[in-house]
């Protein structure tokens, strides 16, 4: 089971009377958050981060070993099967701090595939994978057309079938070849399953699951787009302009404020969403779409004007800013940019 146990509540318990509740973490889910955000202040610098960008895959590796070691692999797998049973909205602190500290592992891919499983799968095909998925010992992937991130390494691929439905493969039923890609932390490659291969998941919906990852890879661009404002901020402290910080300047001051208010209120539309998700369903696919739309388009500005406040150096291969920046590219296309999106929300509405 790892280091967690079962699941804190969304919100501090409260009167009934909504201007009375607290609407804010249990203490077990703020614990979750600190001991991964510890775990990548200490095991995953930007240094390391750029060598695994650069091609090397032993840090990865270990990384993820790391995480598994106290529990990440398997938070949404039951109890019962090795896992810490918990929610949604567990999962997606954990992805805000990833991509905090733009680690570079298999998380979004891992975790979607065993929730899929986890959902929707038999007795025998949970019994069969989901212990090694919380271990750590298995590696999940997921591709909801043709593409999957970090597929390449994966023993078990869950995939979408032309009639929307789920299935299951295995590794040797299906093939992956690498594709280029903007976020070098996150390989993405095009996969092909063999004909007549793979196993349905009876139970497993793919609206939902994909629900789900709209809302992981919104927390994983907050996270993102939170840490490029602190490194832009402690970098304009430093950066030295006709004798003193440019910090001091009225105008950069100005854009500051400017991308700390557009993200920082952006937590609470990942939150609901995944709030909703895990207690109310048929409000999850409208949150969902707002959270990933909405949330991947401000981090997106966040890092473009943290490119600006960098100046020159900003734009090269030698500022870590170009880290955060390719990530949250990652997370605002994949899965449908916020454009197509809006569009979803909008249809939904009945606009």
């Amino acid at each position: 089971m790892g280091r967690w146990g079962r699941r804190g509540l969304p919100r501090r318990a409260g009167r009934s009377d909504w201007r009375e509740m607290d609407f804010a973490l249990s203490e077990e889910q703020e614990l979750l958050q600190e001991t991964v955000r510890g775990f990548v202040e200490k095991e995953c610098p930007a240094a390391l981060a750029r060598q695994i960008f650069d091609g090397e895959r032993g840090p990865a590796v270990k990384l993820w070993s790391g995480l598994a070691e106290i529990g990440i692999a398997g938070l949404a797998i039951p109890e019962k099967l090795g896992g810490a049973g918990l929610a949604l909205l567990e999962l997606a602190l954990v992805s805000e701090e990833l991509g905090r500290g733009v680690v570079p592992v298999p998380f979004l891919g891992h975790v979607l595939a065993s929730l899929a499983l986890a959902q929707g799968g038999s007795d025998a095909q949970q019994a069969r994978w989901l212990p090694e998925l919380a271990s750590g010992e298995a590696l999940g992937a997921i591709t909801f057309g043709d593409i999957a991130p970090h597929a390449g390494d994966a023993d078990v691929l869950v995939f979408a079938r032309a009639d929307g439905s789920l299935a299951l493969a295995e590794r040797g039923a299906f093939r992956s070849e690498p594709i280029a890609s903007n976020d070098r932390g996150r390989p993405l490659s095009r996969v092909a399953v063999a004909a007549g291969a793979g196993d349905p998941l009876p139970g497993a919906s793919l609206a939902r699951v994909r629900d789900a990852a709209l809302i992981l890879l919104a927390a994983d661009a907050f996270g993102a787009a939170h840490r490029l404002i602190r490194m832009t901020v402690e970098y304009s402290k430093t950066r030295q302009q006709f004798g003193q910080p440019i910090a001091h300047f009225q105008a950069l001051k100005h854009q500051l404020a400017n991308m700390a208010v557009e993200v920082d209120p952006t937590r609470g539309l990942w939150w609901y969403a995944a709030h909703v998700y895990d207690t109310e369903p048929e409000r999850a696919e409208r949150a969902a779409a707002l959270a990933k739309a909405h949330v991947t388009d401000r981090a997106q500005q966040a890092a473009r004007d943290a490119v600006e406040c960098h100046g020159g150096i900003g734009f090269t291969w030698e500022c870590d800013v170009q880290l955060w920046f390719k990530r949250i590219l990652f997370d605002r296309q994949w899965l449908g940019t916020p454009e197509q999106h809006r569009e979803r929300i909008a249809q939904m509405s009945g606009w």
